[in-house]
């Protein structure tokens, strides 16, 4: 399965091309790094900081989603998803609003919004929702590839549920499995126990450390049991698994 560098499984159109998002607000400093954080995912990405600038862009674009700031120095969000619309009716719209007062997420869904995040959010959670959008809209596809992976002398085969190192058949549990998987999808980069909570047991981070070194300490016993270490301990950032130098 390929991934993005995240280690999420990439996502594209369903004809094999780039998804399409256009970021909108008048901050530029949180366009750029919102924008920074969509192309991670492999997206194609542009960016507006008012109403005028967004039609002009998705008019080019043609985008697959927008990420639509409510409050805009020329008009507001709500009319520029209808102009928007207009333009391509099944686009996909994720608004960022830095008020939480339900009057103000009706009125979003009740323009044809999709979602909204509240303003101060995570970069984590607007790539989580437009994923999720995109992918229920039928607008993306999860692209397949081979299903082995190989770091150094591990081997992990998806499809089968199979791990051997050095050819060394290893038995995991299912989350063990899916510790290791998420390690191998990310070789040589540091994971941080709170990546790690939110891939393999998709709940946020908040006082289960504990969990994550425990599974640590399980499939270290595993698959360096007895061989040079692939597991690493960064002090204070998290974890990494790295090939064995020949």
């Amino acid at each position: 399965m390929n991934t993005t560098r995240s280690g999420r499984p990439a996502l594209t159109r369903p004809d094999g091309t780039p998804l399409r998002v256009l970021v909108v607000d008048d901050d530029p400093d949180l366009a750029e790094v919102l924008s920074g954080a969509l192309r991670y995912e492999g997206w194609l990405v542009r960016s507006a900081g008012d109403g005028a600038a967004a039609l002009t862009e998705a008019t080019e674009l043609m985008p697959d989603a927008v990420v639509l700031d409510v409050m805009l120095p020329d008009t507001d969000g709500f009319a520029v998803l209808r102009s928007l619309h207009a333009v391509k009716p099944d686009v996909c719209v994720l608004f960022l609003t830095a008020r939480d007062a339900v009057e103000d997420r009706i009125a979003g869904i009740t323009a044809g919004g999709d979602d909204y995040v509240t303003k101060p959010f995570s970069l984590e959670e607007v790539v989580a929702r437009l994923r999720g959008l995109l992918r229920r809209a039928g607008m993306a596809r999860q692209q397949e590839e081979g299903p082995r992976m190989t770091v150094g002398d591990l081997v992990m085969d998806e499809e089968a549920r199979e791990v051997t190192r050095a050819g060394e058949l290893i038995e995991l549990s299912p989350t063990e499995f899916e510790l290791l998987r998420f390690l191998m999808r990310n070789p040589r980069r540091v994971l941080s126990k709170a990546q790690i909570l939110d891939r393999v047991w998709s709940y946020d981070f908040g006082g289960r450390a504990h969990v994550v070194e425990l599974y640590i300490s399980y499939l270290r016993k595993k698959v360096d049991a007895g061989r040079e270490p692939m597991i690493h301990t960064v002090r204070g950032a998290g974890y990494v698994l790295k090939p064995v130098s020949p």
